[in-house]
């Protein structure tokens, strides 16, 4: 089962995240028929997601991440609910590149560096709340890094990791935030810089250990509190109805338009390409609500 695990440490001066995902990005993987470098970009986006939204205390809220930055994937998103439940897609889900000189996927190859990481955090008022940040690598933990400390002035490490197993599944994924909260002393900061440094490969953790090997190694020398563990999954919200509420969006006249043709129109969900249809009548019967509703 996915899982984020929360705990504090150092006082209450630090709080750390982690989050066991494989079950949710090997989803992800099977919906879009994703390629491995796409797996790994998605996959690390969509944990991302998951862990800054179920940190969101407002009911309902939901956090969006999309990244952009001009490369051959095109733009990733990840949306998650207050429950740390994610979806998402890729531009371009079969897009894949050779291994780094390191052996890793390349990710930022794929997503590129010329462009933007936004999240969008909408807690049920008027205007969401959106913050934006120049990509530094387009490897997205950096990123992420980078978003928390300079849009949301909060001292952060995340770290990211999906591994694609020879049959192109997805093995082990997940990942960590730990960040810092006012009045941290300077020796506590650079014990967590040291303990990330020299932490395993999170991956291998993931795969050989478990999400708790995580705060043994990035928690090292502190004494830490678990406080919370809240299970997580792929979960869209798609439904016949929100998609008949997006066709009514569409021109009276071009409906007409698409219901004199004869033919059933298909819409597919970006987020679970489930496929829903609609008949030339229900088509007919959308443009008359507009009149009835106008």
């Amino acid at each position: 089962m996915d899982k984020i695990i929360r705990a504090t440490a150092g006082d209450g001066f630090i709080k750390m995240a982690v989050i066991s995902a494989t079950e949710t990005v090997e989803r992800a993987r099977a919906i879009h028929n994703t390629s491995p470098t796409a797996s790994a970009a998605l996959g690390r986006t969509l944990c991302a997601a998951s862990l800054m939204g179920q940190a969101q205390k407002e009911e309902k809220a939901t956090l969006t991440i999309r990244i952009n930055g001009g490369g051959p994937i095109g733009s990733v998103v990840a949306v998650s609910d207050c429950d740390g439940n994610v979806r998402g897609y890729v531009g371009d889900p079969s897009v894949d590149l050779p291994l780094r000189s390191d052996g890793k996927l390349n990710v930022g190859g794929a997503v590129g560096r010329d462009g933007m990481l936004t999240v969008s955090r909408d807690l049920g008022m008027r205007e969401p709340y959106i913050g934006s940040v120049e990509l530094l690598s387009g490897e997205i933990a950096e990123d992420v890094t980078r978003y928390l400390t300079e849009s949301e002035q909060v001292p952060s490490a995340c770290a990211l990791g999906v591994l694609v197993d020879t049959d192109c599944t997805v093995r082990a994924a997940g990942g960590f935030i730990v960040q810092l909260m006012p009045g941290a002393e300077m020796e506590m900061i650079e014990k967590l810089e040291d303990n990330i440094f020299m932490m395993d490969q999170l991956t291998t953790i993931l795969d050989e250990d478990g999400a708790e090997e995580i705060f043994a190694q990035v928690l090292k020398g502190f004494e830490y509190h678990l406080v919370g563990e809240y299970p997580v999954e792929y979960r869209c919200y798609c439904s016949r109805e929100r998609i008949e509420e997006a066709i009514s969006c569409i021109e009276k006249a071009e409906l007409e338009e698409m219901a004199a043709e004869g033919k059933d129109v298909s819409a597919s969900c970006q987020f679970c390409d489930a496929e829903y249809s609609f008949t030339p009548e229900e088509l007919l019967a959308i443009a008359a609500k507009k009149i009835e509703e106008n």
